[in-house]
């Protein structure tokens, strides 16, 4: 009867031992996701295959890729070759990618550090000494001459570690989570340099077409300084006009003045992006045009969000390996058990060391574990579980900040189109007032004042116009950005990793 409860209780003993010692099984922490994005006009139902076209003919296709399928050259749907070359060109220059690059090769290299412990360590070794032994050591009496002797040795050594409870097996399972996770870094990084690039291009090219728009502004205040000049000379005005008509010039040429020094910023920015001294760099002017047409970008569903950001792919292979490394902590409580064996040879010359009779083997096993550590692993297990709580925060933290960026985004695009709409009818209206009050100006019916105030009023209506279609652009990418970026055929990190070497 004995013998029976031993038998059926030492299984079980086995294996509430490697239960307790094992990683905890992963599971994925709930998050709340809704089923439409608030500002989207996208339907929440869409289906997998829903083919979108954008304003310039470019299709994007509202899917469900997973995070690890490679992100599509989402930049060509502007259909502007020059961002086309500079996107290019930063992915092969930008330092912050390189070292983004450097760092997925060493976490590819820990992890296979980790996978190493799977298979037995072989190792040689070969070896040659002279030595003297006292009489004492060679057992023979005092005063005894004991000449000095070559000693020559070969050997071939194994070692293994028997994963008993999943010390091994967890510590891979770690290391494989870490390399996923910088591998989503480096995906997070390159979509977030691409993205720089094509936000910093359209900041530059609305400034161009500001300073052409401020430029104009000076060519009128120029214009109206020689009339006003005549006309004060004919005795026509008072000098008044003509002093107003200095300050308007002197104050647009300032403002043409300080928009340079913006495009200069903007224009030195976009170097480092690209990898370049900043002295060695100078972008061509190119006025963003109110005809540009900018693709229209449909945010899909609020799920895939969860598929498509790097930055919450990093989030959730963090999440994995630090559940994995409490497995690791759980195995330092129990024992290890490592097996060795050893065979060679020793010979007093290097050719007796491969002979029958100087042959030498060992076999061996070793069970350790601790017993008293002063509640050093018991503190390892809580500080892991702690780095797991914080990798789900980390992570939920992420899925947040996403939803709420892809809103921002969205809302931005949504209250821009409204804006422009309006300043389009302000820009016609404007004009028009404008051409109205130099009219009547002319004719001697309206006081300079007025001139001044419906031209200036013209200058600020079409300087915010040309912002708020630089700002559309921008927002435009923002969105991309918040989504994961496009989802059709790009380089996958490992392509894009080795063209950089």
């Amino acid at each position: 009867m004995k013998t029976m409860i031993a038998r059926g209780v030492a299984p079980l003993m086995a294996a509430l031992l490697l239960t307790a010692c094992a990683a905890p099984e992963f599971k994925q922490p709930s998050i709340t996701t809704p089923t439409a994005f608030k500002e989207s006009q996208t339907a929440p139902a869409a289906a997998a295959n829903d083919v979108r076209s954008a304003a310039d003919g470019t299709t994007w296709t509202v899917g469900r890729p997973a995070e690890a399928q490679p992100r599509g050259e989402w930049w060509r749907a502007f259909n502007d070759e020059t961002l086309n070359g500079l996107v290019a060109e930063a992915t092969a220059n930008n330092q912050n990618l390189t070292v983004a690059a450097a760092r997925v090769k060493q976490a590819r290299a820990i992890a296979g550090i980790a996978e190493a412990d799977r298979i037995p360590q072989v190792g040689v070794g070969v070896g040659a000494e002279r030595a003297r032994l006292s009489p004492l050591e060679a057992g023979l009496p005092k005063g005894t001459n004991v000449p000095a002797a070559n000693t020559y040795s070969a050997r071939l050594s194994a070692s293994y570690e028997v994963d008993l409870f999943g010390r091994v097996s967890s510590n891979v399972a770690a290391a494989r989570g870490d390399a996923g996770a910088v591998e989503a870094t480096y995906r997070s990084v390159l979509l977030s340099l691409q993205a720089d690039v094509a936000q910093t291009y359209f900041r530059l090219r609305s400034l161009d077409a500001e300073i052409a728009t401020v430029n104009h502004t000076v060519q009128l205040r120029e214009e109206s300084v020689r009339v006003t000049g005549r006309r004060f000379d004919a005795g026509d005005i008072g000098e008044f006009d003509l002093s107003r008509a200095k300050t308007e010039l002197a104050t647009a040429r300032s403002e043409a003045i300080g928009l340079q020094r913006q495009r200069a910023t903007a224009e030195h920015a976009l170097a480092v992006l690209l990898g370049k001294p900043a002295s060695n760099f100078s972008a061509p002017s190119a006025p963003l045009s109110d005809a540009a047409a900018l693709p229209l970008i449909p945010a899909g569903l609020p799920s895939t969000l969860l598929e498509r950001r790097p930055d919450i792919a990093s989030a959730q292979r963090s999440m994995e390996a630090a559940n994995a490394r409490i497995g690791v902590a759980r195995s330092a409580m129990f024992p290890a058990l490592n097996l060795s064996a050893g065979a060679g040879g020793v010979g007093t010359s290097f050719a007796e060391v491969f002979k029958w009779s100087s042959r030498s083997w060992l076999l061996g096993a070793a069970l350790s574990m601790p017993l008293i550590d002063g509640g050093r692993n018991r503190s390892n297990i809580v500080r892991s579980e702690a780095a797991l709580e914080e990798a789900v925060g980390s992570y939920r933290q992420s899925v947040l900040t996403a939803f709420a960026e892809v809103e921002d985004n969205l809302a931005g695009l949504r209250i821009l189109a409204g804006q422009s709409a309006e300043l389009e009818a302000a820009v016609v209206s404007a004009r028009r007032s404008a051409d109205l009050a130099q009219k009547l100006y002319d004719a001697g019916r309206g006081s300079y004042l007025e001139l001044l105030d419906a031209q200036r009023n013209l200058a600020t209506v079409e300087r915010n116009a040309v912002q708020l279609h630089g700002d559309r652009a921008i927002t435009t990418v923002a969105l991309i950005r918040a989504l994961g970026g496009g989802w059709d055929a790009a380089a996958r990190v490992d392509d894009t990793a080795q063209a950089r070497n």
